[in-house]
């Protein structure tokens, strides 16, 4: 089984980015490599229940157990030790991860407010783009009664690129709503 995203990939953009782009290989044109989706749960060091709450959200929304995160160097200001779990981190690849983006493009990203597009500077220099939410609930996955702390979380989009224009070009191509820079002011 296909994703809704892949099939798009495969039959419409492929050759719009050839076209675009000039290249006839296909595989020198961009495509998705990986999501890894993380959430950094500092709250944790005083309550393990939070990081129980993190991981069950993460595991519902990308439908694939996180991996635990654990603090590297001991902060004596934070109360931090080394070896305490602060976080927790996805790697989406394939299936999963086409299906995750529609989700995230579709459903997530118009449900949060205020919303005016994502900004088209958060790309690394290297293809990949980056992104983070302020909530976890604008996942329609998530019981907002069963998840009543607000958590946010991290997303990276790695393309296979090194350019950011054709990282976007692709990105746009899926879906993703960047917003448009205003020239009038």
């Amino acid at each position: 089984m296909t994703a809704r995203l892949q099939e798009r990939y495969e039959k419409e953009l492929l050759p719009q980015l050839a076209e675009k782009l000039g290249r006839k290989n296909r595989l020198s044109l961009p495509r998705l490599e990986k999501i890894v989706v993380s959430m950094g749960v500092g709250s944790a060091i005083s309550d393990k229940k939070h990081m129980e709450d993190a991981i069950s959200a993460m595991t519902e929304i990308t439908g694939q157990k996180p991996m635990i995160c654990k603090a590297r160097k001991s902060v004596a200001a934070f109360k931090l030790r080394e070896g305490l779990a602060i976080g927790c981190k996805v790697t989406l690849r394939g299936v999963r991860m086409y299906e995750f983006l529609d989700r995230l493009v579709s459903l997530a990203l118009p449900r949060v407010r205020d919303f005016r597009g994502l900004s088209p500077k958060a790309f690394d220099r290297n293809g990949n783009y980056s992104l983070g939410l302020n909530e976890q609930l604008v996942f329609p996955e998530l019981n907002p009664d069963k998840y009543t702390r607000v958590q946010g979380m991290n997303i990276a989009l790695c393309c296979s690129t090194n350019s950011d224009d054709e990282s976007q070009e692709l990105l746009r191509g899926f879906g993703v709503p960047f917003r448009t820079e205003d020239t009038s002011n």
